[in-house]
Order: C-alpha cells, then sequence, then structure tokens
C-alpha cells in the first residue's frame, strides 16, 4: 500500500521548498533578533488600506467569498486596461500556473523552460506525467534561441519568467516578440511577470497589447510582491477571453478568500504603495552593488526586489554563517548553483545589517 495508490508521476513531483521562517530560526537557534531577506518579500509592508480593508471584510468571514472575485475583477481590468472576461485569479500565482497544466497539458505534451527558474512551471507539467525541457541560462538570462531549438509539434507551453527568478535578469519585448512569432500554433507562451513592477528598464514587455492582438499569450502576476500581500495569496492571469475561459474549467470554487480580495482591492486603491516600493529598491540595489562591488563580490544586476550573488564559495556555509548571525537568505544551490545566495531587497536598516554579516561570514 502507499506509493501504489498514487499516480506513477505523482512519485516524480519534488515538494517545493520555502524560505525558511524567521519563527523556526529563532527556535533552531535561540535568537530573539533576525531578518528573513530570503523570499522576496516587500519590507515595506502593505499598504494601510489594504489593512484596514482586510479588518474589516473579518465581519463576513462566516460568508463564502464571491468566486468570480467580482469587485477585484472589475478594478484590476480597469488597472490593465483589458476587459474583465481577460482575467482569472487564483490563490497565488501558483495556482494558475497549476490550472495551466490540468486544463491545457495532455498525454505526449510538452513544455520548455529556462533552468534556474521557477520551479512551478515543471511541477505542473509532471503533475500531468509531461516532459518538461529545461534550457540552461546564459549569462544569467533566458537563452530564446537554445529554448526555440526544443520547440516541437508537441509543445504546448514555453515559459519565460521576466524578470526572472532567482537571478532578476529580463528578456525585453523584442525579444519576445521573435519568439511569439515563431512558435507554432498549438503552443501557448506563459510570461511570468510576478516582478514587472519593480523593472525599470523601458525596453520591458508588451504582454498585454498581444494579449489584446489575441495571440496565444497570458501573462502571469501577482499581489504578493510590491503590493506585499504574499500571506493573503493573490494572483492572476490575463490571456485572451478563449484561453481565460478553458481555464475556469477547472478553477476551484471560492479559490480566493475574501479578506484576500479585500486586501487587493484596496491595494489598488493607494497610488503610492508601488512608488514607495520601488523607490526603496531602487535604493536598496544601489547599496547592495556599492558594498558588494568593495567587496570584490560578483553580482547579476537586477530588474526584480532580489539579486543573485556569487559568493566564491559554498553557498550552504554561507547561509549557515549568515543564519547564525540571525540573517536568512536563499540558497542557489537548490537552483543547481552551489555558490551563489539570493538576497531580497529589505529596509536600509536590513541591508546594512546582511552587508556586515555577509563580511563576517566570508571572511570567518
Amino acid at each position: 500500500m502507499g506509493t501504489d495508490l498514487c499516480r506513477k508521476c505523482i512519485l516524480n513531483l519534488v515538494p517545493y521548498v520555502p524560505g525558511k521562517p524567521i519563527e523556526e530560526v529563532k527556535r533552531e537557534l535561540g535568537l530573539d533578533d533576525v531578518i528573513k531577506l530570503a523570499s522576496n518579500e516587500n519590507p515595506l509592508g502593505p499598504s494601510p488600506k489594504a489593512i484596514e480593508a482586510m479588518k474589516a471584510a473579518l465581519d463576513n468571514v462566516a460568508q463564502y467569498p464571491e468566486g468570480s472575485c467580482f469587485e477585484l475583477r472589475q478594478a484590476v481590468a480597469k488597472h490593465l486596461g483589458v476587459n474583465p472576461d481577460m482575467l482569472i485569479f487564483g490563490c497565488g500565482a501558483d495556482e494558475v500556473i497549476h490550472y495551466l497544466g490540468i486544463a491545457l497539458l495532455d498525454d505526449g505534451d510538452e513544455i520548455v523552460q529556462a533552468d534556474p527558474s521557477f520551479v512551478q512551471y515543471k511541477a505542473a507539467s509532471t503533475l500531468m506525467d509531461c516532459e518538461a525541457h529545461m534550457v540552461p541560462l546564459r549569462n544569467w538570462t533566458h537563452d530564446l534561441d537554445a529554448m526555440l531549438a526544443c520547440v516541437n509539434e508537441r509543445t504546448k507551453m514555453l515559459f519565460i519568467t521576466n524578470p526572472n527568478n532567482p537571478t532578476g535578469t529580463i528578456v525585453s519585448a523584442d525579444e519576445i516578440q521573435r519568439v511569439l512569432d515563431k512558435l507554432p500554433e498549438r503552443c501557448l507562451l506563459v510570461l511570468d511577470e510576478a516582478y514587472y513592477e519593480y523593472v525599470d528598464d523601458p525596453a520591458y514587455t508588451r504582454a498585454i497589447e498581444w494579449i489584446w492582438q489575441d495571440r496565444n499569450v497570458i501573462a502571469l502576476r501577482t499581489f504578493s510582491k510590491i503590493y506585499a500581500l504574499a500571506g493573503a495569496r493573490v494572483g492572476y492571469g490575463v490571456a485572451p477571453k478563449r484561453i481565460i475561459d478553458m481555464l475556469e474549467r477547472v478553477r476551484a470554487p471560492f479559490n480566493v478568500n475574501s479578506i484576500a480580495q479585500a486586501g487587493a482591492l484596496a491595494s489598488l486603491s493607494d497610488p503610492d504603495q508601488v512608488t514607495r516600493t520601488r523607490i526603496q529598491n531602487q535604493r536598496s540595489k544601489q547599496y547592495f552593488y556599492q558594498e558588494l562591488d568593495r567587496m570584490g563580490i560578483p553580482y547579476t544586476p537586477t530588474e526584480a526586489n532580489f539579486l543573485w550573488v556569487d559568493t566564491q564559495r559554498d553557498c550552504k556555509d554561507v547561509f549557515n554563517k549568515l543564519l547564525r548571525l540571525g540573517v536568512i537568505v536563499r540558497t542557489g544551490d537548490i537552483f543547481g548553483c552551489p555558490t551563489h545566495i539570493r538576497v531580497t531587497t529589505g529596509t536600509d536598516e536590513q541591508n546594512a545589517r546582511f552587508i556586515e554579516a555577509l563580511k563576517e561570514a566570508i571572511l570567518d
């Protein structure tokens, strides 16, 4: 019994390993003061409007949420300049990726994605017993020519994480246009844009334009990052209605809870939320660049709210030393990069603490 009960492909699934929680580190190491720069969370927190809206929503928590996310749907549609029926909402963008797998992947289908990149794409294909072509990054960004070389008559989805996680690099809109024009009609281009609000490069994506053109494109976005609602779990996909209709067939009822919907809706009404976070993130990036340059530590310039750093030594050793100093980061070995760490940008105080801890960890 046990493994005999499940589909064989389930045994190939690797459970997602999240960043180490603060409370766990405190318990394990007996520390009182720990900062977490591991999971690309927003250090400034949610909009005060979102907090108040979520508190107010508690009064109706005995009732099921509106399954269609009606008010949030109208607000996001207006915010993006799309029709409401071009949106699907999920318990995080992860859930929308899950829906892509169960709605669109069939026996013999394949997907193409970069490596390292977000692990949930491969998980979605593994769940449906489909092959995932893992294409190594080139200069820490997507090797689009190599990805296109993997496309064949069985390819159903090609994923571009833009900015890429864990490296923070982007591919330009013109580069994506070239890929889109070469994809077969049966292939969906999935643009994971979880960090798109952080991007400064003017050559960035034109996802909404392609979606309005009725191309086979879906853009994935989230309220977890710049809107700081990671704990509420609200993500969404933007695509032509014909694609959304297929995904809605497999969407779980009441999948986005009422408190999360209220928080996301209120976040859109705060015009300063994105601006203040972008300003802090830009300041954090410049500080990291400056300090790492002084230390002679290589890094990859980022368009997101995290930095890919080559410690030039065993990343797990560096991670454990940082942990004992009360700083949680993400090790690169889980991405197949044994000397790298990924560090989230924080507040000025958190950033300075990380740099001082890194100096101690490396010099130790």
